[in-house]
């Protein structure tokens, strides 16, 4: 059996990228996992049918980000399949990379709404669903704490958010025995990176150099951590920021 067995998980964004890979690693691991997608059905049901290939439980659910009523939408789609909750991921967000002086409104509002706004209201409603003594895990971004980097400043500004979202919610909700951590990647060879990382060997190089490991991360890198917090050996650590950079910080 797995040490989630018995155990039902939440990853929003988990049909790609880094949510793909934490989803199919509470697969593995025994959770019954609701994979949420915004837009891109075809990539959730492919993580579900992962998932299910490998032996486990899993099954879709869609609700758009980032808009009034997104986080009452996605519940509502979750209790048409299961009545509580153990591990909830918040992982979906969306990037931006433009300078300080040509951001507008509505791109700062949009990257804001997805990565703070709906994290925070999906976690306000889903708490009434969580099981005493269950698991909140936010995925950051080292870029949250790395060198200034102007042109990824809203995304960051917006990752920082989420860390203080982490860190105040796991006194609210401690008294429950829920855990609430961040876990923040580095540079993962994700399809939203692939476009520039692997334009050229060169720019492959320079990634790999960033880590202490030297090499680029992949979604079971930041999936492992993310399963140990989600299991009980990560019961004692809550309000924790962790550095799933590969080093990219040191």
């Amino acid at each position: 059996m797995g040490v989630l067995t018995g155990r039902t998980a939440l990853v929003t964004g988990g049909g790609r990228g880094i949510g793909r890979g934490i989803a199919e690693r509470l697969g593995r691991d025994g959770a019954r996992v609701a994979v949420h997608y915004g837009s891109n059905e075809v990539a959730a049901k492919e993580t579900v049918a992962a998932i299910r290939d490998a032996g486990g439980s899993a099954f879709a659910l869609r609700a758009e980000l980032g808009v009034p009523g997104d986080a009452d939408a996605l519940w509502e789609e979750f209790d048409r399949h299961a009545d509580s909750l153990d591990i909830l991921v918040n992982n979906a967000g969306i990037g931006t990379s433009r300078p300080f002086d040509e951001i507008d409104e509505a791109e700062y509002d949009r990257v804001f709404a997805v990565n703070v706004k709906a994290p925070h209201f999906i976690t306000k409603l889903g708490a009434s669903r969580l099981r005493d003594g269950g698991r909140i895990i936010n995925i950051s971004s080292g870029l949250a704490r790395t060198a200034a980097m102007p042109d990824k400043m809203a995304y960051a500004m917006t990752k920082g958010a989420l860390d203080i979202l982490t860190r105040d919610l796991s006194k609210v909700l401690g008294p429950r025995g829920i855990t609430v951590n961040t876990v923040a990647p580095g540079i993962i060879d994700t399809d939203n990176t692939s476009g520039w990382l692997r334009s050229s060997d060169e720019a492959w190089a320079q990634a790999a150099a960033i880590s202490a490991l030297g090499r680029v991360g992949a979604p079971a890198d930041v999936a492992d951590v993310v399963a140990f917090l989600a299991s009980d050996d990560g019961r004692w650590v809550t309000g924790h920021w962790m550095d799933a950079t590969g080093g990219s910080l040191t």
